[in-house]
């Protein structure tokens, strides 16, 4: 028995370390990326989670149009202290099941990594410590591109759950699991922009070289928050 289980616990670790390693060959080789029209700049964040990133996006009228969805799920998109708007995309059960980290249970983590129903995740943020952020820097017709992919990521009405007071999640296009992940959705939104980008980024690790790669990020500071990022 012992053997047994040694032997399962080498392959286990076998298949994670594989799986590092083909985040990081995937995190370094681009993907294709869209042909956009340059000019104009406009400033987008990635906010860093313990398993995941999100887009923090400006609070334009352009971005508001185009993600006014979200309203009808309570997200309070004019008010005056949002500073940016949040999106992100993941695993169902995963994102409503789970208030914390702690409410994790295996079944979840589970079904998250072997095919879950995915749903999009919209919120807005005040002022915040930076810290966790970096910023990549669109043409007007790339974040136009972005926010076209956002939107079109939403399916279909509001689903139950949320984090925080003012986030809501909504039916998405396509299923989540360990090689469609939040992340993945991150660089397919990037390179949809017209930015360079890994051509498959499944962990905040491989988001991270690529960004690394490609851009060299310097992130900012600043204080405080309306929503909170998982």
């Amino acid at each position: 028995m012992f053997r047994i289980a040694s032997r399962g616990l080498g392959l286990v670790v076998v298949v994670i370390v594989t799986y590092a390693i083909a985040g990081t060959v995937g995190a370094l080789w681009n993907g294709p990326v869209a042909s956009v029209s340059q000019g104009g700049e406009v400033r987008v964040g990635l906010i860093r989670g313990p398993i995941h990133y999100d887009f923090l996006l400006p609070t334009t009228e352009g971005t508001r149009h185009a993600l006014g969805f979200a309203e009808t799920g309570g997200v309070p998109m004019h008010h005056p202290d949002v500073a940016y708007i949040l999106a992100g995309w993941g695993s169902r059960k995963f994102y409503t099941a789970t208030g914390t980290y702690r409410d994790l249970d295996p079944g979840i983590v589970w079904d998250a990594a072997t095919g879950d129903q995915s749903v999009l995740r919209i919120d807005v943020v005040g002022a915040f410590d930076e810290s966790d952020t970096s910023w990549v820097t669109l043409s007007k017709a790339g974040y136009a591109a972005l926010l076209a992919f956002i939107a079109d990521t939403q399916s279909g009405g509001v689903v139950a759950g949320g984090f925080t007071e003012t986030d809501a999640f909504f039916e998405a296009h396509g299923a989540f699991d360990i090689f469609r992940t939040c992340n993945t959705w991150i660089g397919r939104g990037l390179r949809n922009a017209g930015h360079p980008f890994g051509r498959w980024t499944p962990t905040p690790h491989a988001v991270r070289i690529s960004l690394w790669w490609n851009l060299k990020p310097r992130p900012l500071h600043v204080n405080a928050s309306i929503g909170t990022n998982l």
